[in-house]
């Protein structure tokens, strides 16, 4: 069961970093439409967070009240962090953008292993079970990678550093796998929890770094910044609709 585990993590990890590798080998295309990416990104964040974390959250833990507040935690958490990334690593004005690619990794780190957990959680229900919960968690971290792509590239970084620093994120889904194996009956009161944390995680990326970020550069496209954010929201609520964990 252990092996069948560690191939489905592996899989859904890899084909999901497939969608933003082929898109980052088109650099030249890939500056012109960054800004539009980090729109995208803010979307599916937001679509994540209401659409599919927090209704699981809701679902899995025994109090409403702890769950919100879970969700305030996740948000003042990621504000903290970004606090004492600024205080120690703030020298030049590109800082602003290095926080907010920090953040994104961050979060996607912690959602990578939470989706690790659930597709252990899955096959120690069933093989079935398990596959399905594979394939939907591949088709919502497809568009959230691509987002976080056009994040790092938005933010300066080069091809290989983006590329590294997906893969290093993406490992945290064997280590959720891995972990959910082993002690899954030890910390499955809190998934409930932990989810709700990672919602408010990706809120206030979504809308305290990402939104901020691109209404400060749209130029002359607001409506079309507007029209992406909007696509990304409601491609994760269709495949959450479609593919439900």
């Amino acid at each position: 069961m252990l092996i069948q585990i560690i191939i489905a993590s592996s899989i859904g990890s890899i084909l999901a970093l497939m969608g933003g590798i082929v898109l980052l080998w088109k650099k030249d295309w890939m500056k012109r439409v960054s800004l539009f990416l980090v729109s995208f990104a803010a979307g599916t964040l937001l679509g994540a967070a209401f659409f599919d974390l927090l209704p699981e959250a809701l679902e899995a833990a025994e109090g409403k009240n702890g769950v919100f507040a879970a969700v305030v935690l996740g948000i003042l958490a990621i504000f903290i962090f970004e606090k004492i990334l600024r205080w120690h690593h703030c020298h030049d004005e590109k800082c602003d953008e290095r926080v907010l690619s920090s953040s994104v990794l961050c979060g996607d780190a912690i959602h990578n292993f939470l989706d690790g957990i659930a597709i252990a959680a899955a096959f120690l229900v069933g093989v079935p079970v398990g596959i399905a919960t594979t394939i939907a968690v591949f088709f919502h971290e497809v568009p959230q990678e691509i987002g976080d792509f056009g994040v790092l590239l938005h933010a300066g970084y080069s091809k290989g550093k983006i590329l590294m620093l997906n893969v290093l994120t993406a490992m945290t889904t064997f280590a959720g796998a891995i972990g959910g194996y082993f002690l899954l009956s030890y910390i499955e009161h809190w998934i409930g929890y932990i989810l709700a944390f990672t919602a408010g995680v990706f809120i206030y990326i979504a809308t305290s770094d990402l939104i901020p970020e691109v209404r400060h550069k749209e130029e002359r496209r607001a409506l079309g910044h507007t029209i992406t954010v909007i696509i990304g929201v409601v491609l994760i609520f269709i495949i959450g609709a479609l593919l439900p964990e």
